[in-house]
């Protein structure tokens, strides 16, 4: 079973994760890995556990770095949101976690 994230910006980007690789979509870039904790409140999440999707928006007034983290499942690559971006997120394994930063 290929699990899959799939990102969509509010920019209508969108990237896929497949078998472990993150590919990136405008305007959010790679960052470097390794997660410090807990996201801040104004990196906003709205979840809906049963859908398996999350959006998280960066409302922090600069570019901020985070993964979301899925428990019993893959987590997410780090990744920089600029201040304003919104993105949806969806995974089929696992379950809604956190958001930290990395």
């Amino acid at each position: 079973m290929t699990t899959s994230f799939k990102r969509l910006a509010v920019t209508a980007a969108t990237a896929t994760l497949g078998a472990g690789l993150l590919l990136p979509a405008s305007p959010a870039m790679a960052a470097p890995a390794g997660a410090q904790g807990t996201a801040p409140a104004c990196v906003h999440r709205d979840v809906i556990k049963q859908e398996k999707k999350v959006t998280i928006g960066n409302y922090c007034g600069t570019t901020m770095h985070v993964k979301l983290v899925i428990n019993n499942g893959p987590d997410g690559q780090c990744w920089s949101y600029r201040n304003g971006e919104a993105v949806v997120w969806r995974w089929s394994t696992g379950s809604y976690g956190k958001v930290v930063t990395c």
